[in-house]
């Protein structure tokens, strides 16, 4: 924000009475989080524009928020306009990996309800989130910005499409679609989820293996994860899936940071280093995956 700096234009916020005090949030990869206190408690305060070239929509993001605290998932959206949403403050703990890890199946729980409830509290247009679909834009987007890794551009093309040969058929759910550890709450008695830039309807899939790469969980976590996520033992071609859902995921994750590097600049985020660190990351699931499956077949 140019013209009026973060801290005026939140004071300025009608929702508030008698602002105390205003702290940034740390974590964010790609918005601007503050803690408002005022006479009426702790709310957090989110600030972000639409973000195309991520396929980001705050008016849908807001949707789903209040959706989301609807269906029993989420904390209470106190106010919005556009660029910002207040939410309650929850008294919770922010998980990492290790905590994912920890928690598989509570997690596992928590994803397979969501899916389940989430589709009859979203209203308006349904939005599809395709991972495979978003890494073909993504690509399109790297390739007309002149992305430093742009001639990786035709191997990812060709590894996604072998990924999603891989996917077996599963039913339409309401997915969150971005389920870093870092979106995770944990207030003693339940889980929560926060950050639904990305959501919408999708397959279980990618939630579930995207918590599981995510979070850096073993062979034995994701295990528990899946099968509670799925509420039944999957089958070889489900477990299949998985492992290579996993893998498209991190690929995702690779090109969203890539895409961040040509049009993002947060405070304190180091994309190109992020872009480095799922790399790794990718390479590591891919040497999994292929050591079970073999290269070519899908």
């Amino acid at each position: 924000m140019k013209d009026r700096t973060s801290l005026d234009r939140i004071r300025d916020l009608p929702c508030f009475s008698n602002v105390a005090g205003i702290e940034p949030l740390t974590g964010g990869l790609s918005n601007e989080s503050w803690l408002v206190t005022d006479a009426t408690g702790r709310h957090v305060v989110r600030l972000g524009r639409d973000f195309p070239f991520h396929h980001v929509d705050r008016a849908r993001e807001v949707m789903t928020a209040r959706a989301a605290h609807a269906a029993g998932f989420a904390p209470r959206v106190e106010y919005s306009e556009p660029g910002i949403m207040v939410s309650a403050f929850l008294e919770a703990k922010t998980f990492d990996a290790a905590d994912i890890q920890a928690n598989a199946e509570r997690v596992g729980h928590l994803i397979r309800e969501f899916h389940k409830t989430m589709p009859h509290h979203v209203a308006g247009a349904g939005f599809i989130f395709w991972v495979f679909h978003v890494i073909r834009d993504y690509a399109r987007t790297l390739k007309a910005g002149g992305s430093r890794m742009a001639d990786q551009l035709p191997a990812w093309l060709e590894l996604s499409g072998t990924l999603e040969a891989a996917q077996a058929p599963l039913p339409i759910i309401f997915g969150h679609n971005d389920l870093l550890p870092a979106n995770f709450l944990d207030d003693g008695h339940k889980l929560w989820l926060i950050d639904f830039e990305y959501a919408g309807f999708s397959t279980a899939m990618f939630d579930i293996a995207g918590a599981a790469s995510n979070a850096e969980m073993t062979g034995d976590e994701a295990h528990v994860l899946l099968e509670a996520a799925l509420g039944c033992r999957p089958d070889p071609a489900i477990t299949r899936s998985f492992h290579a859902m996993q893998c498209a995921s991190l690929l995702r994750e690779t090109m969203w940071s890539l895409v961040s590097e040509l049009h993002l600049d947060a405070p304190g985020v180091d994309y190109q280093a992020y872009t480095v660190e799922n790399l790794v990351r990718l390479d590591a699931a891919l040497d999994q995956y292929h050591s079970t499956y073999g290269k070519t077949s899908p």
